[in-house]
């Protein structure tokens, strides 16, 4: 087959999840540079692929599609030897998409409400309640890999697990922040990071840059 075209950006945790969920299926991809700040977004070729003209979007033969968590289950439905990325268990599926529609509309966006506004305003820093909030969230995460299991209870990586590392690696690429010392966050994480091939690659090197990107703009060095 065809390799996976992915569309996006390596500082994009939602991109390192679609990376990651073809490396745990072996699948063969290739990564096209979509640079938002260049506007690349906005170009007829990307809107052709994705009228949506956000990051990432994957092309499979002649389907498109974006949303990196409907990509994500889509290539482990489709392309998945067994059920242990994405399992079958309605019980344990059903964990498994709440943490990742928790990663979407609570962890991710508790990230973005705390960086965006210096990265893309005018290099303030986030305030105290967002700083907080992302403290709350952190505790609910540790609270469900206190048993030293993966994020739905599972014994393997599932999806679940692979969204919400994604921008986990973005809070420890910017490395001086002081949000949630927690050992337990921190062995799942570490747990986790051999788990997924070319770990460095797909993941951690983007939460690097993201680290730097911040720090750039709010003048930490």
């Amino acid at each position: 087959m065809a390799p996976i075209e992915i569309y996006g950006m390596q500082l994009s945790a939602p991109c390192r999840i679609v990376e990651m969920t073809c490396e745990m299926l072996g699948l063969e991809y290739n990564f096209n540079q979509v640079d938002l700040m260049a506007g690349e977004h906005m170009k007829p070729e990307y809107l052709a692929i994705n009228p949506q003209h956000n990051i990432p979007a994957i092309v499979d033969g002649e389907f498109k599609i974006n949303e990196s968590r409907a990509i994500a289950g889509y290539l482990a439905h489709k392309y998945g030897k067994d059920d242990t990325l994405y399992p079958k268990d309605p019980e344990t599926r059903a964990i498994v998409d709440q943490r990742m529609y928790f990663d979407m509309g609570v962890f991710y966006k508790a990230c973005g409400d705390f960086f965006y506004p210096a990265m893309f305003g005018k290099g303030n820093p986030a305030g105290e309640a967002e700083h907080n909030r992302l403290k709350e969230v952190l505790g609910w995460l540790d609270g469900w890999v206190s048993g030293g299991k993966y994020m739905a209870g599972t014994d393997s990586i599932p999806l679940g697990d692979l969204s919400l590392v994604a921008p986990y690696a973005t809070l420890k690429g910017v490395e001086f922040l002081d949000l949630w010392e927690s050992k337990t966050l921190d062995a799942w994480f570490e747990k986790g990071k051999p788990k997924i091939p070319n770990y460095g690659k797909v993941n951690g090197e983007g939460g690097v840059i993201f680290g730097g990107f911040y720090k750039s703009k709010v003048g930490v060095k």
